[in-house]
């Protein structure tokens, strides 16, 4: 007979989202710059990686209301884009996740290469599109805890 440990719990205070605070971790999907208010469009490409072929759009209804692991995926960069509901995202970017810092996700950010990451939904459900490189590598790290918010 096996023997499972129980997880507890963790609660981490989410901080707001900024570019300064965010940096360590990724981008914020925004605007950068001056806006040319006499155009009427404008285009701005937030991050590019030409070496990398093809990639993929996803769609996450999260329900989840607490996380027992974070994930990194080594090669690839990843946009979460919230759609509707309210989350919260959880970072670390040591190469065993420590320091984990939390984020409200209420704007579309970019998480560089390599950060341990994992999103809990703070409503009902909670909407987000994802895009990322079509073949993304995974890994998963069993945290000690759980993590609620």
């Amino acid at each position: 007979m096996s023997q499972v440990k129980k997880i507890e719990n963790l609660k981490i205070k989410p901080k707001k989202l900024t570019a300064l605070n965010f940096k360590k971790y990724g981008y914020i999907i925004q605007w950068e710059g001056p806006e040319n208010k006499k155009e009427n469009n404008q285009f701005r490409i937030v991050i590019r990686e030409p070496k990398v072929k093809g990639w993929r759009i996803a769609y996450l209804i999260l329900r989840e209301k607490q996380i027992k692991f974070l994930e990194n995926h080594p090669v690839s960069y990843e946009s979460f884009e919230p759609i509707k509901g309210k989350a919260i995202l959880y970072v670390s970017n040591q190469k065993v996740p420590e320091g984990i810092e939390a984020f409200v996700l209420d704007k579309p950010i970019v998480l560089l290469k390599g950060i341990w990451h994992n999103v809990l939904s703070c409503t009902k459900e909670t909407h987000i599109k994802i895009t990322e490189n079509n073949n993304v590598q995974i890994i998963r790290h069993i945290l000690p805890q759980a993590i609620t918010p």
